[in-house]
């Protein structure tokens, strides 16, 4: 047992921390991309007066990424559908984040000079590098944030991987504003006032691409997708259904608008913050005391997220971090050039976002579950395509935003904090500060009155998917046939006390939808496979339990009601899916202490699932009847 305990949390860590630099190398990118890039372009790319070459610029991206917003779902689909020896997210993975680091290096350049000498074949040369590049990013950062609903279907598994995810997402992200000034510098020629030049910039784009490829091999190869029958789709979603399976995810769809309102506000408020430091302080070398704070308390905010959602749950802590990040904006506004106050400020804001980013990722990758029981499909990059394509709708905006700004408040190339007024300041802030502030509280509104999707809700939703397993499998997934004619006499999985199911409390199976069968109130928490077969499913609480016999019976072991909640404590696998065992060998261990101790019913449920396939299902025992593992408790009979 304590192999297997052992092998499991291996597993778990190397997962966790493979994932996590992933992470870091993914955010990294976005930072760079949604940040910094608008910088390049507004303060290197182009000189003093080129104000039409930046406008257009910040159109183009801005057009570009509204255009991709109805390009991410069917690229959502597209991963949904691949079908590989490496599983459907990682082919994704690792090309789509080669070719978008390769694209963004070059987006880093004047690629020639053709910027001041051919000035429109460089805007349609830009214009097809940065969608093919956004493109190829879409693809790897959707695969990327799907992939962990593949490495498990348990709630709080996913609450500690996304928190080791966006340890690395914070890293990354933030490292970037640590270093970014500082590598610039060492790379140019100039130092331009303390914001370098383009041959800075240029090295840095190249730099970003190589750390990208590297995070890419590394989750690529640490991490592994869960082979479940719950993955499962009989049929692929069509082309022409992308948009009316999103629609009908209600879940999914408040969460999205409350989300996309809130992005559009941050990245308003983060774009303009090394703007603020170096034409409003004139301390552009000091912006890297941001971004090194931030990763310090990013890290210790992402750490404490697991123990505050269960505490607090997702939702309070939701409100509780934009409640800080709306004083730091006040804060801000008052701050001036006092150095001190405005780090205060732009950390107070900073500080939570990380963890809002974990609550809005667990609620949208927990709404997948609650699509596939809505509408009984399971569609899992489609679904997360929605997170990716609602942060580049932020950034894009932004983006939009941004460059009108600068050049509204004089904060363009050839301009300094020496030459901006008290008039370009308060238009500044104008629109850093309170729209955001604006846009945030009406996000956080929708998430307040029309999110409902909670920690609790999605634990009764995947209790209810794993009841209704195996009762759509007519034909043995061994042979491909229906079970096969003849009569079967089965013996106990478990040692109890026989109870008649229709006396469990649990309507799913005293009502028979799980198939014909019996309960039993265990004396021993072994449990043992009944016949010879295979292992079709291992449910990821470990708490339930799928078998086929070489005859096409195909049996649930249900321990427990309402178990499911206890996330896996107590329980142990000793074996894994498409497994072969033999009759009388142990499949499965739980702790029945530990499922009276955390207030559960510890009753055990064995049904048939395919019941159909027989002419008659019989219970053998009596009310009250002593089960051993050598019992005979069901015959079934096929003619």
């Amino acid at each position: 047992m304590n192999d297997n305990v052992q092998k499991e949390k291996g597993n778990k860590w190397v997962t966790r921390i493979s994932y996590s630099i992933g992470a870091f190398g993914n955010d990294w990118f976005y930072a760079v991309l949604s940040t910094y890039f608008i910088m390049f372009v507004t303060s290197h790319l182009f000189g003093k007066g080129d104000n039409a070459m930046i406008l257009y610029i910040t159109n183009i991206i801005a057009l570009l990424r509204i255009v991709e917003l109805f390009i991410d779902p069917i690229i959502g689909n597209a991963i949904d559908r691949t079908k590989t020896r490496w599983g459907k997210f990682k082919p994704w993975i690792f090309g789509g984040g080669i070719v978008s680091a390769i694209a963004l290096a070059v987006l880093f350049t004047n690629m020639g000079g053709l910027n001041r000498t051919h000035p429109f074949i460089y805007l349609a040369i830009f214009s097809v590098l940065y969608i093919s590049m956004d493109i190829f990013y879409s693809f790897k950062d959707t695969s990327f944030w799907s992939e962990m609903s593949s490495l498990t279907f348990n709630s709080g598994e996913r609450e500690k991987i996304s928190t080791f995810a966006r340890i690395g997402s914070n890293i990354g992200a933030n490292l970037v504003g640590m270093v970014i000034m500082p590598l610039i510098l060492f790379f140019s020629l100039t130092k331009n006032g303390g914001s370098g030049d383009l041959r800075g910039w240029s090295m840095f784009g190249v730099l970003t691409a190589i750390i990208v490829i590297i995070t890419v091999l590394v989750v690529c190869l640490g991490t592994h997708e869960l082979d479940s029958d719950l993955r499962k789709n009989k049929e692929e979603t069509k082309l022409r259904d992308v948009f009316k399976i999103l629609l009908g995810n209600d879940q999914l769809m408040w969460t999205a608008v409350a989300y996309g309102l809130y992005c559009i506000g941050i990245n308003i408020f983060n774009s303009a913050e090394l703007y603020y430091f170096t034409y409003v302080l004139g301390q552009s070398s000091k912006f890297a005391i941001i971004g090194t704070i931030n990763m310090i308390l990013g890290f210790f905010s992402i750490s404490a997220f697991p123990a505050l959602a269960k505490k607090f749950n997702r939702k309070n802590v939701f409100y509780a971090c934009i409640f800080i990040m709306l004083c730091g904006a006040g804060l801000l506004t008052v701050a001036g050039q006092n150095l001190a106050l405005v780090i205060l400020a732009m950390e107070l804001f900073a500080a939570p976002q990380a963890v809002i980013f974990l609550v809005i990722l667990m609620t949208i990758t927990d709404s997948i579950e609650y699509g596939q029981l809505k509408l009984g499909h399971r569609d899992e990059s489609l679904t997360l395509s929605v997170r990716p394509l609602l942060d580049k709708l932020g950034g894009a905006i932004a983006g939009w935003c941004i460059g009108p700004i600068a050049i509204l408040s004089h904060m363009t190339s050839g301009y300094t904090y020496k030459t901006i007024t008290a008039h370009n300041i308060l238009t500044f802030k104008l629109f850093v500060i309170a729209l955001p502030v604006v846009l945030i509280l009406l996000g956080t509104f929708f998430f307040w009155k029309k999110v409902t999707l909670t920690e609790k809700r999605h634990a009764e939703i995947v209790e209810e998917l794993e009841k209704s397993w195996g009762t759509k499998n007519e034909t043995s997934a061994g042979t491909g046939e229906k079970a096969v004619a003849g009569t079967y006499e089965l013996t106990s999985p478990i040692k109890g006390e026989y109870i008649p199911l229709t006396q469990v409390n649990d309507n799913t199976f005293s009502s028979g939808s799980m198939g014909q069968g019996f309960a039993l109130k265990p004396t021993d928490g072994a449990v043992y496979a009944p016949f010879d077969g295979v292992v079709r499913q291992v449910f990821p609480t470990r708490h339930a339990i799928g078998l086929e016999s070489d005859d096409g019976i195909i049996m649930l072991i249900h321990v427990g009601i309402g178990t499911v909640n206890m996330n896996g404590t107590g329980f142990v696998s000793y074996v894994e899916q498409g497994q072969r065992v033999k009759q009388g060998e142990e499949v499965l261990e739980f702790w029945d202490p530990a499922i009276r101790k955390a207030g559960y019913d510890d009753t055990v449920m064995v049904t048939i699932t395919n019941t159909k396939d027989f002419n008659a299902v019989d219970v053998l025992p009596q009310a009250g009847q002593a089960i051993d593992t050598n019992t005979d408790v069901l015959k079934l009979t096929k003619n």
